[in-house]
């Protein structure tokens, strides 16, 4: 459910209003998903109904909702950051991770969360991919934001602009790789065309600007190739985007954050979708904030969670 004081519980409802393209639970508090009803006018509409285990319980009249924690406030407001919702957030992420990890899920959607309102509650996580992670006892992942035109994965997250090129080695460039050919894969493309973007401006101009692509991605993209990945760059940050977007790349890996999430952005949030590559289970956000700004005055949109949903039953199915 994400944020109880954000816009996902309004999404959410939203979404199963519409009639949802596969069965699903809602792992969250059933009160704020109820409230959220009100605020979407759709209390006529949609029934909440409490589970004791996943499973088939929700149709396009009713939402089944898990909620191993306790009850979050009725008083909880719309809009504003707060440590009950940040704890809450974090539960029931954690539950969903815990059956998807036992196989219980087909795939885990996740509605925002906010930063702040964590680290209010004493919870030190930049986000949803690290929580992820440590939860899964994952070692090598990655983040992948991705539209109808572009998919980009991370090499760095959420850390400093100052710390990247300390962060970026041969390892983690490989993997980054390795992680987008997968990710390719489980998109339904099967041969793979992979484009890394380099860190410096002109990606390093043969050492003018920066010697990070000589000396590290180079022979990163070099190993790839050798394990029979096609592989291709370091190229420009500044054209690179634009030529994935014209067909010539099935992915961009970026190095770091901003480089890679702002293209994906500026083609619209309410398309872009964010999975976390690398888990042993699919997962798909959407692309935007919890939206305090219009968070409980029923607003928002729901088409970028429509679309996170649509892309983890798209990596999610069996042969």
């Amino acid at each position: 459910m994400g944020d109880a004081c954000g816009i996902g519980p309004e999404l959410i409802v939203q979404l199963f209003a519409r009639g949802l393209p596969h069965p699903a639970v809602v792992y969250g508090d059933a009160a704020t998903l109820q409230r959220a009803c009100a605020v979407a006018g759709l209390d006529d509409t949609l029934s909440i109904i409490a589970l004791g285990h996943p499973g088939p319980g929700s149709t396009r009249s009713t939402i089944g909702v898990l909620d191993r924690w306790h009850g979050l406030p009725p008083d909880l407001p719309w809009g504003r950051v707060d440590a009950r919702a940040g704890q809450g957030a974090y539960e029931y992420l954690c539950h969903a991770i815990d059956d998807a990890q036992a196989g219980r899920l087909r795939a885990l959607v996740t509605a925002p969360l906010n930063k702040e309102a964590m680290q209010l509650a004493g919870l030190k996580f930049p986000g949803h991919t690290e929580i992820l992670a440590q939860r899964s006892g994952t070692s090598r992942y990655a983040m992948m934001l991705a539209n109808d035109e572009l998919r980009v994965l991370l090499v760095t997250i959420h850390i400093p602009l100052a710390r990247v090129p300390e962060a970026i080695s041969q390892g983690a460039e490989l993997d980054a790789m390795r992680l987008a050919h997968l990710a390719c894969l489980q998109s339904g493309v099967a041969a793979p065309r992979i484009a890394v973007a380099g860190l410096n401006p002109h990606a390093g101009e043969n050492g003018a600007f920066g010697t990070e692509e000589i000396r590290i991605i180079e022979p990163a993209i070099a190993q790839a190739r050798a394990e029979g990945l096609d592989v291709s760059g370091p190229w420009p940050g500044d054209t690179v985007f634009m030529r994935a977007r014209q067909g010539e790349f099935d992915i961009v890996v970026a190095q770091y954050h901003d480089q890679g999430l702002i293209p994906v952005k500026y083609l619209g949030l309410d398309t872009g979708v964010n999975v976390t590559v690398g888990l042993p289970f699919v997962r798909t956000s959407v692309d935007h904030g919890t939206a305090f700004d219009i968070a409980g005055k029923g607003v928002a949109q729901a088409d970028s969670l429509a679309a996170a949903i649509r892309m983890a039953l798209q990596m999610s199915a069996r042969p």
